[in-house]
C-alpha cells in the first residue's frame, strides 16, 4: 500500500524531480528533527523550491508526511529484502543484525529506525500513514519469518517451531531496541535485545 493520493495528472520529468527534491529533503528533516517540528518552511528552504512549487504537488503537510512515509518504506524494505531474501542461517541471522546495529552507530543510536519514528508520530491522527506503516512492518515482518522457515527446512529449526509469532517477537526485540538505543544514544540495548531475541531461536535449534 502506497499513501500517494491519486491524481489525475501525469508530472513531467521537471515535475517529477522538484517532487522528489521536495520529499528527500522533508524526509531527512523529519527524521532528524521529527514530524511534529517540521514545518513546510523548513522543507521550502531546504529543497530550495517556492511555496507555489510545494503546494502544486502537496496540498498540506499530511499529504507530505504520507508521501515521506512512501520514501522510507521503499528504503527500508528494499534494504531487508536484500538483507534478508536468501538468509537461511543463524549466522546469517546475526550477520543482518551486525549489520543494523553498526548502521545505527555511526548516528550513536540517535534517530532510531524511520518507519519506528514515523509510527510514534502520524499513527493516532493519520489513519492513511498508519496503515502504510502497518502493511510496511507485516512485509518486514514476513521476511524475517521467511528466514525462520528456511531454518525448518534445513532442520534447524524444530517443525513445530511457531515462527510467525518468532517472528514477531524477533521484530518487536529490534523496534524496541532501536528507541532504547534513540534515548541512550548507544547502540548496547540494541544489540542486546536482538541477541536476546536470536538466543531464544537458537534455543529451540533441534540440533
Amino acid at each position: 500500500m502506497t499513501t500517494t493520493e491519486p491524481s489525475n495528472r501525469r508530472l513531467t520529468t521537471r515535475g517529477a524531480k522538484t517532487r522528489a527534491r521536495i520529499v528527500t529533503a522533508a524526509a531527512e528533516l523529519m527524521y532528524v528533527k521529527g514530524v511534529g517540528t517540521t514545518t513546510l518552511d523548513d522543507v521550502i528552504a531546504a529543497s530550495g523550491v517556492s511555496k507555489s512549487q510545494l503546494y502544486h504537488h502537496f496540498a498540506g503537510k499530511d499529504p507530505l508526511v504520507r508521501a515521506v512515509v512512501d520514501h522510507f518504506g521503499e528504503h527500508v524494505i528494499q534494504r531487508e529484502r536484500d538483507a534478508l531474501g536468501h538468509v537461511s542461517t543463524i549466522a546469517g541471522l546475526r550477520r543482518w543484525r551486525d549489520a543494523l546495529v553498526q548502521n545505527n552507530a555511526l548516528r550513536h543510536g540517535a534517530y532510531g529506525c524511520a518507519l519506528g519514528s514515523l509510527a510514534s508520530e502520524v499513527s493516532d491522527h493519520d489513519d492513511l500513514a498508519r496503515r502504510a506503516l502497518s502493511e510496511l512492518f507485516i512485509e518486514w515482518q514476513a521476511l524475517l519469518a521467511g528466514v525462520l522457515r528456511r531454518l525448518q527446512d534445513s532442520g534447524a529449526l524444530p517443525p513445530e517451531a511457531p515462527v510467525d509469532q518468532l517472528a514477531t517477537g524477533l521484530m518487536g526485540a529490534l523496534q524496541g531496541g532501536y528507541m532504547l538505543a534513540q534515548t541512550a544514544r548507544d547502540v548496547t540495548p540494541m544489540a542486546t535485545s536482538i541477541d536476546m531475541a536470536l538466543a531464544h531461536i537458537e534455543s529451540l535449534s533441534s540440533g
